[in-house]
């Protein structure tokens, strides 16, 4: 048992026996290490201007990821090293990425910069990026500027980022390694006392012993929602039990059947499994939060919380997707779409956790779409989130599968619809009204403010649409605003 969390900071290894359950990251940084170059923007991970680096080995090698550092908490640093903007010039030199930006006007008011540098530090270290200016933009995607503008900034990156790393970082990444493994040990975290703690259990067994015991403790994996609850509804959350360090539960792995993924891995470590699953769930991937949310959230959490507007689980729901539960004294199984029972109730017993969900891979004769529908195309929640799954054999839908989110008080199929379609010929548009018009009884949407009940329903009959058209064979070009990878595909 280990009773203090371990991080290395500017070479240094920093080891921290007081930490509250709810701290985070950013309170850290400016409140007790009082280095305030990090800033604090809206305080629930959109703007990015509170943004820092961590790095891990993964699989032996020293990898950077952008994180909100405002709602990712301290504790769940442990084992890292945790990069600022302070961390970045070296001997009073700036770092490339920072002369860039200076030198091609990068900052006007200067508030953002500082989360804008240490996205673009990130991708400084990262390898097998293409030049361009969309690889850019998609990075910065969830760093928010309201006076510089994006143009310099874009040209910042494109100036600095895309050579091989030749910084402090990189000059001493044998010793940060070493450091790094040096932190690395299989003990139980817990800092606190019965009645407040903040714990990180090493293995699923202690999980199980542990959450049986408090089973009123909050579960979390990224944070990418609990921190919310902290930052912005002012929860106060005494027992918080961090999954990052139970080996084994972030893994991701492909079959010729489909994708194994443990409850702790990102949406970034599962992106290029669910690329090979369905294009538009690598298109789906891209759109869920920014790099720095998806750098740290679970696909796991995204299901554990139940959220109906939740962007994963429709499209898990109509694959088949089943999911692996584990308490103290029994496992089970069961299928996803069974485990949302009501808004804000899952099929989830007393000390029961998530430990991972399998998704199959649709058969040869099986066509999936899915899309999602939001006022902002970046970092964005959905108004309405669908997915579709026909079978189909000699262009007649044998079976259909049809799930939404943002529709009803949890992700749900669409059962009236769904029957409807069996038989529908995908050469007579015709034969697909009755399912048009079954989907209004399927669902009764309602208005909130991201979408009115009628433009939820009259949009979840227009995706319905869009996806027959494209089972018919109309290209997805025709039918899609952005189609990268179904063109690569197709």
């Amino acid at each position: 048992m280990r009773d203090t969390i371990r991080f290395l900071k500017d070479g240094e290894i920093v080891e921290l026996s007081e930490v509250r359950p709810t701290e985070t990251v950013l309170d850290y940084l400016r409140l007790r290490a009082r280095q305030t170059g990090t800033k604090e923007g809206c305080g629930e991970g959109d703007c990015g201007a509170c943004t820092v680096a961590v790095g891990r080995l993964v699989a032996g090698k020293l990898t950077y990821q952008p994180v909100n550092s405002c709602i990712q908490l301290l504790a769940m640093i442990d084992g890292a090293e945790l990069v600022t903007v302070e961390d970045l010039n070296s001997d009073g030199r700036l770092h490339p990425v920072q002369k860039a930006m200076a030198e091609l006007n990068g900052s006007q008011c200067g508030f953002c910069t500082p989360g804008f540098v240490m996205s673009l530090f990130t991708l400084y270290h990262a390898e097998g990026q293409a030049r361009s200016r969309k690889a850019v933009t998609e990075w910065i995607a969830g760093n928010l500027c309201r006076c510089t503008g994006y143009r310099p900034i874009v040209d910042a990156a494109l100036e600095s980022c895309f050579e091989s790393a030749d910084d402090a970082f990189a000059w001493r990444a044998n010793e940060t390694r070493e450091k790094l493994r040096e932190l690395a040990d299989s003990r139980d975290i817990y800092i606190g006392h019965g009645d407040g703690f903040v714990a990180s259990p090493a293995t699923l067994d202690g999980l199980a012993a542990l959450y049986a015991q408090n089973p009123d403790a909050t579960i979390v994996a990224g944070a990418t929602d609990v921190g919310l609850w902290i930052t912005k509804h002012l929860k106060d959350l005494p027992k918080v039990i961090w999954l990052g360090r139970i080996e084994g539960l972030d893994r991701v792995e492909e079959t010729p059947s489909g994708v194994l993924m443990g409850a702790t891995a990102t949406y970034q470590t599962a992106e290029a499994a669910m690329t090979r699953i369905s294009p538009d769930l690598g298109e789906l991937w891209k759109r869920i939060g920014s790099k720095q949310v998806r750098a740290s959230g679970t696909v796991g959490g995204n299901i554990a919380n139940g959220s109906p507007i939740g962007d994963t689980p429709p499209a898990l729901i109509v694959l088949g997707t089943t999911l692996e539960l584990q308490s103290k004294d029994d496992s089970r199984t069961l299928p996803l779409e069974d485990y949302f029972l009501d808004y804000g109730k899952q099929d989830r017993k007393t000390g029961e956790f998530v430990t991972g969900l399998f998704v199959p891979r649709p058969a040869p004769n099986q066509i999936f779409r899915c899309y999602k529908i939001s006022k902002r195309f970046d970092q964005d929640i959905s108004s309405v989130m669908g997915a579709f799954l026909f079978t189909v054999m000699d262009q007649k839908i044998t079976e259909a599968r049809i799930a939404f989110g943002g529709m009803a008080a949890t992700p749900t199929r669409a059962p009236g619809a769904e029957t409807s379609l069996i038989g529908a010929s995908l050469e007579d548009p015709a034969t697909w009204a009755a399912a048009m018009k079954a989907l209004m009884s399927d669902y009764t949407p309602m208005s909130d403010m991201r979408a009115g009940a009628e433009y939820r329903m009259e949009t979840a009959r227009a995706l319905l649409a869009k996806a027959l058209m494209e089972a018919s064979g109309t290209a997805a070009a025709q039918l899609r605003l952005r189609v990268p990878a179904m063109e690569a595909a197709e």
